[in-house]
């Protein structure tokens, strides 16, 4: 699913009308109908008070509209106009006008001489104050109202987005958003939904289809994509019959230290586990009897050194190779990786202190393959890139680093993205559970087993993501988010190759005391 811009909405929004022969009025009209039929389907005519917030722009019309559908369907209405500005959109004013003629009920005109309203815990607040237009500060006393819709605990939806919210940056304080429980985006999900710093500011969020041009919404090319299942499924590789272990290809990770031979163990695991072939792990001497004898399926090649990785070298043709894992910074490892880039020619997948290798020597960049993939922490990567000042930041200095190095580039995260080139994926898999030691090394042996079966490096990389967080979320369901181990991410990675292939259990058809207005 592309993740529009605000630019591309607005297209998307003008394109539409054209080609629809309708006007941008019938267009909000369609849009905030679907909003009244998601309420209505799960009210079912419930008398709870509804408090309707009304900016002057669109996302104020989008609002009355709502209202008046929730309004002539006998629902208990309280309806506001934030009045901010003296300006009005022209959508607004020909809804304000119609409001009026079906309804008794008028719009309360706040300014900032009235008294904010009272609204009770079990009433429901529908946020449509300020939409993706929202370009200049919110005024102190609309911040205040705010503040007073978070205080009263009322369930808060939102339209499109939060109140306050810009769908390209980050808002300044916290008080200056409404935070809500629901937001209902138009047709695509908003890039702020997925960051850190802004997800705080809806619980949930839901798309609602309101048919913006179908040739516009595929043909169009986005910044950032949303992945799942969906995107995943038509990647998938079959195996074939007559096939063997070197059909799968031949993973090496390199790796490991005293006292961390478990994250190259991992590591392997998750390669074999995701369909390579072959794995082999090279190691510090150290590690050839604990990794032997926890991992049979694995080979092993042991550097001279006891502790530590001095000086790699090996006889084996790999496929592809992960390295970093576990492997320290010692002065004798950097070294070792450094003449080891100056002859490598295989694909690299690179993690942990490989990546906090090339934080200290950023030389060592320009050495690595095309479309090498680094998958860091967040404290790795502001390593790698420098401080940032927000979210939006990081993705800008990302993909600076992506381009100048034609890297992959995996921002892990509650909504982990990963960059290439100017190209952002969001994926939608993964939870809580996987804030634990040894998961990220999970996740290099995953991606790394998936280009040693021969998936180029950006889809193998979005591939391993998602497994990744699949295969957490379908651990949790016995285990619970505090229980969870790496371990268990790699012995649930069947059931979620598997997952790929199940159905959606059909929706339970429920009676509904009227039909929806619109679809």
């Amino acid at each position: 699913m592309k993740i529009f811009s605000k630019e591309q909405i607005y297209e998307g929004d003008k394109l539409t009308a054209e080609k629809q022969k309708i006007t941008s009025t019938d267009l909000m009209e369609r849009a905030a109908t679907q909003i009244f039929n998601w309420m209505h389907m799960r009210m079912q005519g419930a008398q709870v008070p509804i408090h309707v917030f009304c900016g002057i722009g669109n996302n104020g019309g989008d609002g009355l509209v709502l209202a008046r559908h929730l309004i002539t369907h006998g629902y208990n209405v309280k309806m506001y106009v934030i009045n901010y500005s003296d300006t009005r959109s022209k959508d607004f004013l020909i809804n304000y006008d119609r409001i009026k003629n079906v309804s008794k009920i008028w719009p309360l005109l706040m300014t900032d001489a009235e008294e904010l309203p009272v609204i009770n815990p079990d009433d429901i607040i529908v946020d449509a104050i300020f939409g993706i237009g929202l370009n200049r500060p919110v005024v102190d006393w609309v911040k205040a109202l705010f503040q007073h819709l978070r205080a009263s605990k009322a369930f808060t939806l939102s339209i499109d987005l939060p109140s306050g919210m810009y769908p390209d940056q980050v808002p300044e304080k916290e008080d200056d958003v409404v935070w809500s429980h629901y937001t209902l985006s138009f047709q695509t999900p908003k890039l702020i939904f997925f960051l850190p710093e802004t997800e705080k500011y809806t619980v949930q969020w839901e798309v609602l289809d309101i048919g913006i041009d179908p040739e516009y919404m595929h043909t169009t090319n986005t910044a950032y994509e949303l992945i799942g299942k969906n995107e995943m499924l038509p990647i998938y590789k079959p195996r074939k019959k007559y096939s063997n272990k070197g059909t799968y290809g031949h993973a090496l990770i390199i790796g490991g230290s005293y006292g961390k031979i478990g994250s190259v163990t991992l590591a392997s695991r998750a390669a074999l586990s995701s369909g390579a072939g072959l794995v082999t792990a090279y190691i510090p001497k150290c590690g050839y009897i604990p990794l032997q004898a926890s991992f049979p399926e694995a080979m092993v090649i042991t550097d001279t050194n006891e502790e530590i990785l001095t000086n790699i070298k090996f006889d084996i043709e790999p496929s592809v190779i992960a390295f970093g894992v576990g492997v320290g910074t010692a002065t004798k490892t950097i070294s070792a990786f450094e003449n080891f880039l100056k002859t490598n020619k295989a694909p690299l997948v690179i993690d942990a202190d490989g990546i906090n290798i090339l934080s200290k020597k950023k030389a060592l960049l320009k050495l690595l393959p095309e479309q090498t993939i680094l998958t860091p922490h967040p404290k790795e990567l502001e390593r790698l890139v420098g401080k940032w000042k927000d979210d939006f930041d990081k993705l800008k200095k990302t993909k600076a680093l992506s381009k100048k190095y034609n890297l992959i580039i995996v921002i892990k995260g509650a909504n982990t993205i990963t960059i290439f080139q100017d190209k952002g994926y969001v994926n939608t898999t993964g939870n809580p559970g996987l804030a634990t030691a040894g998961t990220g090394d999970v996740l290099t042996g995953i991606i790394t087993g998936l280009v040693a079966q021969g998936y180029e490096p950006l889809t193998a990389t979005l591939f391993g993501v998602y497994l990744h967080g699949k295969s957490a979320d379908i651990a949790i369901e016995d285990l619970g988010y505090q229980s969870l181990i790496a371990s268990h991410v790699i012995e649930t990675l069947g059931e979620a190759y598997i997952d790929l292939f199940k159905q959606p259990e059909a929706p339970k058809v429920e009676e509904e005391g009227e039909e929806p207005q619109e679809k």
